[in-house]
């Protein structure tokens, strides 16, 4: 998958596609499987935003019954199966505990009556899942003391056990989209990152494509198209307003959805489930409070999701030390036994998310229940022009697949499909991600172990070769950065393969080296000298690449990236002379 800019301007497209996250790369991907010529762009990174920093959880859609929302349930589960069956080094069952204390609402009898109905609403749920490892399995009920068995340390007083549902998990959001774009490209796609959409190519009072700008040359260039696909998520409204040449009215309300990541192992696979102090106004049947939740990922600890809405542009946002405070104190009031500090804490993560209509200054807030498709043909009279504004990031697939059936009828086109809808994504093709983990560890490429093949096969699957096959070229490649996981080589395939054109594209979406924790000056001096390496970067370049990474870091809430003795006197990692 290369970056070639010139790709976009060597044809008319059926549709360009504004907009690189989840929701535009499976876009993309659906246009491609149905026979469409697609091109998307990206002013940023691929999965840069909102994508990159959701939960990480893929929603079945139990929640969504205290709504009576039963389509709306059923659709989240069968998305959630097609996650577990297209990417299976990607998203895996997560199980998760529920303590019930009492009776009534917060009782046994009400959940395990909930569950019940639940897996009757998904009986196919594992439908065309043949690893056992990878299916959902029904609820069920935990006794008093098998609750305490995981949990030790909850709050015993009127508790009466537990239900436990299963839900999915991403191990890599921004590497799931991007499985999903490597389809789309090697499907026939063009793609580029780092190139902005900075008008609308009109004809006969239709769009036809739009004016883009590679941000890293400077060029300027057209890219013609049918129809173009507005698929910006939280930019999309401004976007619109910016290009349109008249105003655009604001309809959307969005959530800055926050969590923390605690770089501490949990100490089992379950995850909790705690009541936090909002409620949920719109629920016909709830608990006293929404939860929040204690999630074992990876070698770290997540904890949220909470909710604000966000007035302003998307890129004016942001996360206070005061509310960092007031969420530690939440949860230890929650699930004492944390007992969280700030300094437990090693970034927090967020985005912004389409959410429900609210009362200024509400504390119970209304989340968003559906996407937004717009054709722009019918709400304001302008053709050759639709929005997608996703929801959730469950509904990415399946929202791409409405909106395609809608862009082929405009176009007038029939659907010829090049590969089955639910056909494995790039590095999908595992019958058994156990299996496959055992064969390769029995290997031992390199001399390397359990703890670094494992994320390997988790990030890349079934194409784990290509990168070790780059280690075959010289030492430094074969052996990890730093003290992390990452293996030099996966750095040099995301320079060669996957678009990586900033060393933050490497370490916050390509790899694992900053995704969960802060990684180390020392570790991220060795990766941008690969990537000075690889790019043909300057010093100069090297040292402002490694800074922005720092700030990205600390905007994030890392006090170790700011920490004094990290960097030189002039603000920057030492690194090799270019």
């Amino acid at each position: 998958m290369k970056r070639d800019v010139t790709a976009l301007t060597d044809r008319a497209y059926d549709v360009v596609i504004v907009g690189g996250g989840i929701f535009g790369v499976c876009a993309a991907w659906e246009a491609t499987r149905r026979g469409l010529a697609v091109a998307l762009i990206d002013k940023d990174d691929f999965a840069h935003a909102t994508s990159a920093h959701c939960f990480k959880i893929v929603h079945g859609g139990i929640r969504y019954l205290q709504h009576g929302d039963l389509g709306r349930a059923r659709v989240s589960s069968q998305e959630r199966n097609a996650f577990l069956r297209m990417a299976p080094h990607l998203v895996h069952p997560l199980p998760i505990v529920i303590p019930t204390y009492g009776r009534g609402k917060q009782g046994k009898a009400v959940l395990r009556a909930g569950l019940a109905l639940y897996d009757m609403l998904t009986w196919d749920r594992n439908r065309g899942i043949p690893d056992p490892e990878r299916r959902i399995p029904r609820g069920f009920s935990m006794s008093r003391d098998e609750v305490l068995g995981l949990f030790p340390r909850l709050d015993r007083q009127g508790l009466t056990g537990a239900g436990v549902l299963h839900d999915g998990h991403i191990y890599s959001p921004p590497r799931l989209a991007l499985a999903f774009l490597r389809s789309a490209v090697d499907a026939g796609a063009a793609a580029a990152n780092y190139v902005e959409a900075t008008g609308l190519l009109w004809a006969h009072n239709r769009v036809r494509g739009v004016v883009a700008k590679d941000t890293l040359s400077g060029d300027t260039f057209p890219i013609q198209a049918d129809l173009v696909l507005n698929a910006a998520g939280p930019w999309s409204e401004y976007w619109l307003a910016q290009h349109l040449g008249r105003p655009a009215p604001q309809t959307c309300t969005f959530s800055r959805d926050a969590y923390m990541i605690i770089p501490r192992r949990a100490e089992q696979s379950y995850a909790l489930a705690v009541l936090g102090q909002t409620k949920d106004p719109d629920a016909l049947l709830s608990r006293s409070h929404r939860h929040l939740f204690v999630v074992p990922w990876r070698d770290c600890t997540l904890i949220g999701v909470w909710h604000r809405v966000h007035d302003g542009s998307p890129e004016s946002w942001d996360v206070s030390e005061e509310e960092l405070r007031e969420w530690i104190d939440e949860i230890n009031g929650a699930y004492p036994a944390l007992q969280l500090t700030r300094g437990d804490l090693g970034t927090w993560n967020a985005g912004l998310v389409l959410f429900g209509d609210n009362t200024p200054g509400a504390a119970d807030l209304s989340y968003g229940k559906r996407s937004r498709v717009v054709d722009h043909q019918q709400e304001h009279g302008i053709d050759g022009l639709i929005t997608l504004i996703g929801v959730r990031y469950t509904t990415a697939r399946y929202e791409a697949a409405r909106v395609m059936t809608l862009i082929l009828q405009k176009l007038r086109k029939n659907s010829r499909e090049a590969f089955p809808a639910e056909a494995p994504v790039h590095g999908g093709d595992i019958e058994s991600f156990s299996r496959l983990l055992s064969f390769v560890v029995a290997q031992r490429p390199y001399g390397l172990g359990e703890e670094v093949l494992r994320p390997l096969l988790h990030s890349y699957g079934s194409a784990y070769a290509d990168v070790l096959r780059l280690g075959e070229e010289r030492a430094a490649l074969a052996a990890t950065v730093g003290d992390s996981s990452v293996l030099g080589a996966a750095v040099v395939y995301a320079a060669r393969e996957e678009m990586a054109q900033t060393l933050a594209d490497v370490v916050f979406r390509r790899t694992d080296l900053g995704t969960g924790r802060y990684p180390g000056a020392d570790a991220l001096t060795e990766c941008a000298n690969l990537m000075a390496a690889e790019l043909g970067w300057t010093l100069r370049r090297t040292r402002a690449e490694l800074d922005a990474v720092r700030r990205i870091f600390t905007r994030y809430g890392s006090r170790e990236a700011a920490a004094p003795g990290q960097y030189s006197d002039d603000g920057s990692a030492r690194v090799a002379a270019s």
